[in-house]
């Protein structure tokens, strides 16, 4: 008989812990896995004396569970720092200051992920759009803080959560860098720029600073930059992923209800091989691809207004031909992107005819009912 993750989440959330909620609610359980009829996970005490307090709380679990049948063992193990609890080595800190200049309880970003039984919404988020490559350098933040810009001048409320958090750029191409956002020990309160409400782990560290995750810390960010922001009220919500088809990736279409994914390509071919993957890849989890973007697509000299195709031309409008999926449109490569991205002020907030071009992506999708 297949025990299901969902049955056992759902039968731990009967369990109560000292202080209130559940065994799940508290976040407590740990690499959970179901096999041969064999439940094993971890309870993750704060500290010694906390573990000692839930002993009772593990015989409950043990219990409930040994009690569904199908279930033949029960493995729990009972973890505690040995030391003053610290929270995640690596972990970022928000904290949110009084009036009296006391701080209240910080909370950490970076951690496991919390268990749920499938993708979730995001409270008050009307829709999710996953901006993804194959692979880097094409230029895709730079579209996905361009095109949250040009969304918000056409009405909508815009929100963008840099999820590169290896890479994460988005602060300083909204000029954000150095700004912190505030946390009341359990949400943080998002920051605000060119009418758009932003997130980013890079928000919360040193510029330059490097993160050493492995894949779960990484994953239990981005479940908690989803849903302990206070985001209010989004039309749509977007999503700078990271380049390639990894654990961000996974974990955005896993724990959240992605409305849809567009993929960002140069023309040239090794691009578009890459820019395949990330299409397979979403087809693999069930996320719809709503269309492709062609950027860095021509350069017109400044000077001569001779027209140059360095990356070819074409080839992300042929390649959505033959897969039949949506071509959004065609960004130019211009030095005025770059060095607005670098000022902290995206070309989208001007009336240049570069900005015209993310102001068509942006009706594109307005049009289309996918923002």
């Amino acid at each position: 008989m297949t025990i299901s993750r969902e049955r056992v989440l759902s039968e731990l959330q009967q369990v109560a812990v000292p202080g209130g909620g559940n065994l799940v609610s508290a976040d407590l359980i740990r690499a959970l896995s179901i096999e041969n009829g064999t439940v094993r996970f971890v309870i993750e005490a704060a500290d010694a004396d906390a573990a000692r307090a839930l002993s009772p709380v593990e015989a409950e679990a043990e219990r409930r569970l040994r009690a569904i049948p199908g279930i033949e063992k029960v493995q729990i193990v009972m973890t505690a720092p040995t030391g003053p609890r610290r929270g995640p080595p690596a972990g970022a800190e928000v904290v949110a200051r009084s009036g009296q200049g006391e701080p209240p309880p910080s909370l950490k970003i970076g951690r496991h992920p919390t268990p749920q039984a499938g993708p979730e919404p995001v409270s008050g988020v009307a829709r999710i759009l996953a901006i993804g490559s194959g692979k880097g350098g094409v230029g895709k933040s730079t579209l996905t803080s361009n095109l949250a810009v040009a969304l918000a001048r056409a009405g909508r409320k815009v929100g963008l959560l840099d999820a590169d958090i290896y890479g994460p750029s988005q602060p300083r191409m909204l000029g954000l860098t150095g700004q912190r956002p505030t946390s009341d020990g359990q949400m943080i309160e998002p920051l605000h720029a060119h009418g758009v409400t932003v997130m980013s782990i890079g928000l919360m560290m040193k510029e330059g600073e490097a993160l050493v995750w492995r894949g779960p810390m990484l994953m239990g960010a981005l479940q908690q930059m989803l849903n302990q922001v206070k985001w209010g009220e989004l039309d749509v919500l977007l999503v700078d992923l990271p380049p390639g088809t990894g654990d961000v990736q996974l974990s955005l279409c896993q724990k959240a209800q992605v409305s849809g994914a567009i993929i960002v390509s140069t023309p040239q071919d090794v691009a578009l091989i890459d820019a395949r993957r990330a299409i397979d890849m979403f087809n693999k989890l069930k996320t719809p691809v709503l269309g492709l973007v062609e950027n860095m697509s021509t350069y017109v000299c400044p000077n001569c207004g001779h027209e140059a195709h360095l990356f070819g031309h074409g080839g992300v409008a042929s390649e959505a031909q033959q897969m039949g999926l949506p071509f959004l449109g065609e960004i130019p490569l211009n030095l005025d992107v770059r060095l607005a991205g670098d000022g902290g002020a995206p070309i989208a907030t001007t009336d240049s005819p570069v900005a015209q071009a993310f102001a068509r992506l942006a009706e594109r999708l307005i049009g289309g009912g996918m923002a």
